[in-house]
């Protein structure tokens, strides 16, 4: 039986002082922030005058008087299924090409990485810039060729595409390196022994690195649907969910609650609130169900 020494003092401390950080930070960012949320979804109060106490009214207004919130719903799962079509597709491509020994493959690289080194505010404004109806680079070569601009910001769908667009820009470097990870993590003599068998490149690639990829895919997936269906600054700096809300989605539609859409009208701590919960738990049941169904992929080692 072996015997099970004991931390010193000064090891117990060095322990919890490593741990405090979290800690602390997961009390005051998660914790405070949940009891506040569960608090106030009892309560109605619009940033000023008094608190009323409406119980679950606030549930009841989301599912039965909030046909703006659902239209917001839609509109993030068609930004995140529609973007990651293409998001996914692209990194998972480019990562198999600049896995393979390149001319310059470290430059193109560090040249796809790069726009996920802007913050959003940078890529906001260069979509804008790109995108004007009346200034925008887009529509001046449209002109230049003999076309007619196109007013960008003026549909709805449009202005998704567009957000769509920004997106995949900035998040397809980063989901590149990932599965450029998992790819050199392959052991070369799989491939070698593919080679002998006569296996060709796309053979190699459906039946050796995509199965070998499923832990690594799992996880990318998960955080860019979990992270587009969670997308708030994007469209905040971009389109503000323009024009009448067609562009809206769940965050920026909930963080105008509490921010108010302008002046402070549209202010509401109880109502933003219960359609927080309400998130929280669409957002619970997607990663359950995305978990279930690719739960056989974690298990390919």
């Amino acid at each position: 039986m072996q015997k099970v020494e004991k931390l010193g003092k000064k090891a117990t401390i060095q322990s919890y002082l490593m741990i405090a950080g979290t800690v602390i930070g997961l009390i005051v960012f998660v914790v405070i922030p949940l009891i506040w949320i569960m608090r106030w979804c009892l309560f109605s109060y619009k940033g000023y005058g008094a608190v009323r106490f409406v119980g679950l009214d606030n549930f009841v207004r989301v599912f039965a008087r909030s046909d703006k919130f659902w239209l917001a719903v839609g509109n993030t799962f068609i930004f995140a299924f529609g973007k990651l079509l293409v998001e996914i597709p692209l990194a998972l491509a480019l990562a198999y090409i600049l896995t393979r020994k390149l001319r310059g493959r470290n430059f193109f690289r560090s040249v796809f990485f790069m726009p996920s080194m802007f913050s959003v505010a940078v890529i906001g404004v260069i979509f804008t810039y790109l995108f004007n109806h009346n200034q925008g680079v887009v529509n001046a070569v449209i002109e230049a060729l003999g076309g007619t601009g196109v007013k960008w910001f003026a549909s709805g769908t449009t202005a998704m595409i567009l957000l769509m667009i920004a997106s995949v820009w900035q998040n397809f470097g980063i989901n590149m390196l990932f599965f450029m990870t998992g790819m050199q993590s392959i052991s070369p003599e799989i491939y070698e022994a593919a080679s002998i068998d006569g296996a060709s490149h796309k053979r190699q690639f459906v039946g050796i690195t995509i199965p070998l990829l499923g832990p690594v895919m799992q996880m990318v997936l998960m955080n860019a649907i979990l992270g587009s269906l969670k997308v708030t600054d994007l469209v905040l700096t971009l389109t503000n969910g323009k024009p009448s809300g067609k562009s809206e989605v769940m965050m920026t539609y909930i963080y105008k609650r509490f921010f108010g859409e302008g002046g402070g009208a549209a202010m509401d701590y109880g109502y933003g609130a219960a359609l927080t919960i309400v998130t929280a738990i669409i957002l619970t049941i997607v990663t359950l169900i995305y978990l279930k169904v690719t739960k056989k992929s974690s298990d390919i080692y």
